[in-house]
């Protein structure tokens, strides 16, 4: 059976709640990133921004330079927490075969689906418009056979676009892609690429496994197949029990430590955040980092106590990040913090005997007493 993947992908997110919820910055250019006399970075910016150039992981500092009449908004990943979960709600409301990316991206298996639609493109439809009906946001979607394909359809007409790829076109729809495209492809590999003489998808068809393997090595057979459409990876469903984490991909490699460090702890009060919403706190804080070259990495450290507190988290992970990484001299192109070790029932009631609800002032169990 062919699969039926949906990508789904919200537009400028963290600007686009604020401009929500504060209407008077409808139509102004709006950063999320704090106060561009610190050395905080740009989370994300409204389409209005990004006509000046601005874009995520730059500089507040260069962002203001480049248009001083924009808003700048300290970022309140709390309410970014919030609305990602309406948001997953409408997703799991089609499928339980959902992978969050971030918390404004996923993909969705609907081959089989709870509403018993055959067609994707109606669920893609249906999607973006509980979204837009619902929470008063815009989604970009792409449709295909594939991760691979979904992905590359929902960038090619944003804001609040829908590109749908069925099965017997994806051949000409990759025919062309620069390879820059194709997942996995970073600067390092793009320019190994381009010394074989290889920028498009075609140019890597024309080519042989072997040929791109002496170059590529292993990944080389995997990166063929995505030139001809196909990619066999599956989407994996979150396991909320286990860990809690979120990543992001910069726009921009780096190997700007302070930015890096920025992104940390944006990262990291998300994932508290979300932490504080489960009542399940952590022990084991994960930094994972993607560079350039695309080799992926994660380091991790085991505190005493459990937490859910945003500054541990994002200590714990900046010391990582400088004592454990070399993203001082490699370029990073993803930046994840993820903590595993979540408090289960079982603890929580041994926490709870321990801590008994008089000596609390509390009636319940609360979302986390520990935090180290």
């Amino acid at each position: 059976m062919t699969r039926k993947i949906i990508h789904v992908d919200m537009d400028a997110f963290f600007a686009a709640v604020e401009v929500r919820d504060h209407p008077e910055l409808k139509g102004r250019p709006v950063v999320v990133g704090g106060d561009p006399k610190s050395r905080s970075v740009v989370s994300a910016a409204s389409y209005e921004a990004r006509r000046y150039g601005i874009h995520s992981a730059m500089s507040c500092a260069k962002a203001y330079r480049l248009c001083p009449e924009a808003i700048f908004i300290e970022p309140r990943i709390g309410r970014y927490v919030e609305v990602s979960r309406q948001i997953r709600e409408i997703f799991y409301s089609v499928t339980p075969l959902v992978e969050p990316l971030s918390l404004d991206e996923a993909y969705l298996d609907v081959t089989e689906n709870l509403l018993g639609e055959p067609l994707a493109r109606k669920l893609a439809e249906h999607i973006k418009k509980r979204i837009r009906d619902e929470l008063h946001l815009t989604a970009s979607a792409g449709v295909g056979p594939n991760k691979f394909i979904a992905k590359v359809a929902s960038d090619l007409r944003k804001p609040d676009g829908l590109v749908v790829v069925p099965p017997q076109k994806v051949a000409h729809f990759v025919a062309k892609l620069p390879v820059e495209k194709l997942w996995g492809v970073g600067p390092v590999t793009a320019d190994k690429l381009h010394t074989m003489g290889i920028f498009t998808t075609a140019d890597i068809r024309a080519s042989s496994v072997a040929e791109l393997e002496a170059a590529l090595g292993s990944f080389a057979g995997f990166l063929f197949g995505l030139a001809h459409g196909e990619d066999p990876r599956e989407v994996e469903t979150e396991s909320e029990s286990k860990s809690c984490g979120s990543e992001t991909t910069l726009d921009r490699d780096t190997t700007n430590l302070e930015e890096l460090f920025a992104l940390i702890e944006e990262l990291a009060r998300g994932v508290a955040a979300e932490l504080k919403e489960m009542g399940r706190p952590g022990k084991t804080v994960t930094l994972k980092l993607k560079y350039a070259d695309f080799t992926s990495i994660t380091r991790s450290q085991t505190i005493p106590l459990h937490t859910d507190d945003a500054p541990t988290i994002a200590g714990v992970a900046s010391r990582l990040l400088q004592e454990k990484t070399e993203a001082a001299i490699r370029p990073v192109r993803l930046v994840g913090v993820s903590v595993s070790g979540l408090l289960t029932d079982d603890e929580w009631v041994q926490l709870w005997l321990n801590f008994p609800p008089h000596f609390l002032g509390l009636s319940s169990p609360p979302a986390a007493f520990s935090s180290f």
